[in-house]
């Protein structure tokens, strides 16, 4: 009897130091085969701090966009080249970043802006990012647009991104019922536009989204993919019992619904090109360095570079670049895990270093 507890009195006094820990790593891939070569532009400072140099965020923002699977990133420097060589200005809503999309050859350019930065603790890094494609008939992909609704893994779908998704909805369906009014126009074009609200697509909306084929023929021939139901009301009710659903001969002839959320199946034709002048891609966020969901996904990032320099994560919030590099990280992946980029995590078995 001694002869088996020894070795399992062993064991115990060793701990888990001779067994694997098993972690799972967040996987972000490009959920748009049409948007692969990709171009980032030197990041434009907008923030209160002078001292912030744009080019390294672009340096940061192409590492990481880059580390994607499913994206080829231009150079810096060939990107340079040709801003200087076709003297392109980037003050007119997105025409010199399709543009420059077209003389590279890329299906995207990335044009950024650092609205707010303070290295000093707690570290605060806010970021306001636009996507040009070359292509103009290319319109915006809203929040939400590729995710699983209305099947059985709709309940897996992380509440964040459910909230950005009605919230894009319910922003998109009010426009139609809000009323005209003329603003105000600076005596001069600003040099950088507001965040543009991306549209969702409508079955009757003439300029639906480009990005995928719309059906050819007739409409009756191809099925309709389910709808989600549990969409809550900008009023917070989500039982149908309780609100009035109106009737269709009720909506707008280009009223948004939950259809826009899901790909269209591929038709036998190209469709007509109906040119956009939004960008296809936008994502604006404000992240600080003190914020619990922010240090958890910082420890997560940390974890798996196997970064061995001392202070291990929260080191990364006293190195300014590292600070960068994930704000970077963050931002690409929270814009494309909205839109379907978020994959299965990835199980990683790691040994203890005192095995």
């Amino acid at each position: 009897m001694i002869r088996y507890i020894a070795p399992l009195l062993l064991l115990v006094a060793a701990g888990c130091g001779i067994l694997p820990e098993v972690t799972h790593k967040p996987v972000i891939r490009n959920p748009f085969p049409q948007l692969h070569r990709v171009a980032v532009l030197p990041f434009i400072n907008l923030s209160d701090e002078p001292t912030v140099d744009g080019r390294q965020f672009s340096i940061a923002y192409f590492n990481e966009l880059q580390a994607i699977p499913g994206f080829e990133v231009i150079p810096l420097a060939v990107v340079e080249q040709e801003i200087r060589r076709n003297e392109l200005t980037f003050n007119d809503s997105g025409e010199d970043a399709r543009r420059l999309a077209q003389i590279l050859d890329v299906d995207a350019v990335v044009v950024g802006a650092i609205t707010e930065y303070s290295p000093y603790y707690p570290p605060r890094c806010g970021l306001h990012v636009e996507w040009w494609t070359a292509n103009p008939g290319f319109h915006p992909i809203p929040p939400g647009y590729g995710l699983p609704w209305g099947t059985v893994e709709e309940e897996f779908i992380p509440e964040p991104l459910v909230y950005e998704a009605e919230f894009a909805l319910a922003r998109e369906q009010l426009k139609t019922q809000t009323p005209e009014f003329e603003r105000a126009t600076s005596v001069e074009a600003p040099g950088w536009r507001p965040p543009s609200a991306p549209r969702m697509l409508s079955p009757n909306q003439e300029d639906a989204s480009e990005l995928l084929p719309e059906p050819s023929g007739d409409s009756g021939d191809i099925a309709t993919p389910p709808i989600p139901t549990d969409i809550e009301a900008p009023g917070g009710a989500t039982d149908a019992t309780d609100t009035i659903e109106p009737t269709s001969a009720d909506l707008p002839a280009d009223w948004p619904d939950e259809r826009g959320f899901f790909p269209q199946p591929p038709h036998a034709s190209r469709p007509a090109s109906r040119p956009s002048r939004e960008p296809v891609l936008t994502h604006t966020r404000v992240y600080h360095g003190n914020d619990a969901d922010f240090a958890e996904a910082l420890s997560t990032y940390a974890y798996f570079r196997d970064d061995a320099r001392y202070g291990g994560w929260r080191a990364y919030l006293k190195r300014s670049d590292d600070f960068i590099r994930f704000c970077c990280h963050l931002h690409i992946a929270e814009m494309l895990s909205a839109r379907g980029g978020a994959s299965e995590t990835q199980v990683v078995w790691r040994w203890s270093d005192v095995r």
